[in-house]
C-alpha cells in the first residue's frame, strides 16, 4: 500500500505536463494560423483594392489598431520615429530650436527657444516657413516637417521664410545643434510664500530640475508649493520616482510593476532623503 502514492504522483504529473504541452501547441497553432490569415489579407488588399494603398501606412494602421485593444500605453515606434522617441525619453535632439505649428494651414514659428540656432539666425515668432532645403511644405504632414528640421548635429538647413506684413520671401541658413528641452520650463513665486513649478515632462534629469527649482523657491521664501503637471504626457519611470522622492521619505514604496516575466515584476522605493517632506503640496 505504501508504494501506491509513488505510482499515482508520476501519472498525475505526466498528465499535467501532457495537458500543458497540448495547450501550448494549440496556442502556437492559433498564432501561426492568425499570422497566415493576416498575411493573406494584407496581400489581397495590396493586389486587388480599387485604389492604390501605401503598404507601410496600412501596416502601421493595423499594428496601431491591434495595440490599442490592449491598453493606452503599449505603442509601436517605427524606425522613422526613433528620433522622436529619443527626444521623448532624453529631452534632447538635433534641430534648430523652435516650435513649429500650423496657423491658417501654413507652418509657422510659434516659439523659438532662447539662444537656439533659430533665434541667432533671426527667426521670429510668426515667421512662415514655406520650404526646407528647397522642399515645399505645402501638404506635408507634421511628422514629415519634423523629420526635415531634425537631423544630426551641425547639419546645414536652408529655410524659405515669409514674414508677417512683408510681401518679400527670403532665405535663412543655419546649422542644427543639440537642443535640450527642459522638464521645468518655469518656476517662481505666485505670491509671497507660494511657490509654483511647471513640470512638462519626465525625461532625463526631471528629478534634479524639480529639486533645484524647489530649493531656489524655498530660499525665496516659499512655504507652500504648486506642482503643475497639466499636459505632462509622462516619460521615464525612474524620473517619476525621482520626482516623488523629493517629497517622500527614503525607503517608501512609490510604485510596483507586474509583467508576464518574473524580472518585470518589481517594487520601486525611494532611495534618497527627501528635499522637503513637510511642505504643503498641491
Amino acid at each position: 500500500m505504501r508504494k501506491y502514492p509513488f505510482i499515482v504522483i508520476p501519472i498525475i504529473l505526466f498528465f499535467f505536463l501532457a495537458f500543458k504541452t497540448v495547450e501550448q501547441d494549440d496556442r502556437y497553432f492559433q498564432i501561426v494560423k492568425s499570422l497566415d490569415i493576416f498575411t493573406t489579407l494584407f496581400k489581397e488588399v495590396n493586389a486587388y483594392y480599387v485604389e492604390e494603398v501605401n503598404p507601410t501606412e496600412l501596416m502601421k494602421i493595423g499594428i496601431d489598431a491591434m495595440l490599442s485593444s490592449l491598453d493606452p500605453y503599449t505603442d509601436y515606434i517605427p524606425e522613422d520615429d526613433i528620433e522622436d522617441y529619443r527626444t521623448m525619453t532624453t529631452g534632447e535632439y538635433g534641430g534648430i530650436g523652435a516650435v513649429i505649428d500650423k496657423k491658417g494651414g501654413i507652418n509657422t514659428v510659434v516659439m523659438p527657444y532662447k539662444n537656439a540656432p533659430a533665434v541667432r539666425a533671426g527667426l521670429l515668432i510668426g515667421d512662415q516657413i514655406l520650404k526646407i532645403n528647397n522642399i515645399a511644405l505645402s501638404g506635408k504632414k507634421a511628422y514629415e516637417i519634423s523629420n526635415l528640421l531634425r537631423s544630426q548635429i551641425n547639419a546645414q538647413i536652408t529655410l524659405e521664410i515669409k514674414r508677417m506684413n512683408s510681401p518679400e520671401v527670403f532665405q535663412i541658413s543655419l546649422a542644427t545643434e543639440k537642443i535640450v528641452i527642459k522638464n521645468v520650463p518655469y518656476a517662481g513665486l505666485v505670491k509671497a510664500g507660494l511657490g509654483y513649478i511647471k513640470l512638462t515632462d519626465f525625461t532625463t534629469n526631471a528629478g534634479k530640475e524639480v529639486s533645484a527649482a524647489l530649493k531656489e523657491l524655498v530660499q525665496q521664501g516659499a512655504s507652500k508649493l504648486i506642482l503643475d503637471l497639466r499636459g505632462n504626457p509622462g516619460g521615464l519611470l525612474d524620473e517619476a520616482i525621482n520626482v516623488s522622492n523629493i517629497f517622500i521619505p527614503k525607503g517608501a514604496e512609490i510604485v510596483s510593476t507586474k509583467g508576464k516575466l518574473e524580472e518585470w515584476t518589481k517594487v520601486y522605493r525611494t532611495k534618497s532623503q527627501p528635499v522637503d517632506a513637510e511642505i504643503p503640496l498641491v
